[in-house]
């Protein structure tokens, strides 16, 4: 019974992510829009949902939460955006963590090197610490990192924490920049002074990484001196 279901999360697993593939191009804002406001008062649900599964199968994350500043606003934006990415994370880790965590501890058991076996040993020896790290700085895509983590042997709420508060940053700047697209297509007068703390948030999302990678060495090099 365990292989069926094993084979069953796998086959669904594939064909939601094909299905994304060849669908992709109709994923877009004025879609969304129309399905969230057919929704009614059940809108951020429903926009929280196509997040999630969004986030399962690949779809394009940046379109979603570029129209989730612009069908809510900056605050509600973000935290539906920040909501529907991180559950979704949480979902890919967990089946990542059922269907290959074995496995991959097995395979890269001997191995000296590789992408997924740095990953690997960046959590072994930093935990949520990595995860936060790997949240800033693009070190793997954002779908992939989240089945990619689950291959590891961080506890779950260790990931899911580090996720959700991590991946803040970069959802406030750019939620306020669909926000402010929004914007500029009604029309509003105080759009000048809206682009430019757009701008600013985005400088000092794009400044964080070296920031982080900073701050990783410094603790790194102290614990190695001690």
């Amino acid at each position: 019974m365990k292989k069926i279901l094993r084979y069953v999360v796998i086959v669904i697993l594939g064909a939601g992510i094909a299905l994304a593939v060849i669908y992709r191009e109709q994923l877009n804002a004025s879609e969304l829009e129309n399905w969230v406001t057919d929704a009614g008062t059940a809108g951020p649900i429903v926009f929280m949902f196509i997040y999630i599964i969004g986030t399962i199968f690949f779809l394009p994350g940046s379109v979603l939460t570029l129209a989730g500043g612009a069908l809510f606003g900056p605050v509600w934006g973000t935290f539906y955006n920040l909501t529907g990415a991180t559950i979704g994370a949480i979902i890919s880790f967990i089946v990542a963590r059922y269907l290959g965590h074995a496995a991959i501890e097995k395979a890269v058991e001997n191995k000296t090197e590789g992408r997924l076996k740095a990953l690997k040993d960046g959590v072994d020896d930093e935990g949520w610490k990595f995860v936060a790290f790997v949240r800033l700085v693009p070190f793997f895509p954002f779908n992939l990192l989240n089945y990619a983590m689950g291959l590891t042997n961080i506890k779950l709420h260790h990931y899911s924490l580090a996720t959700y508060v991590f991946m803040l940053p970069g959802a406030i700047a750019y939620t306020y920049l669909g926000y402010v697209g929004r914007e500029a297509v009604a029309g509003d007068e105080a759009i000048i002074q809206k682009i430019m703390l757009a701008i600013a948030l985005l400088a000092i999302v794009s400044f964080m990484p070296g920031l982080v990678r900073r701050i990783r060495k410094g603790g790194k090099d102290s614990a190695n001196s001690e």
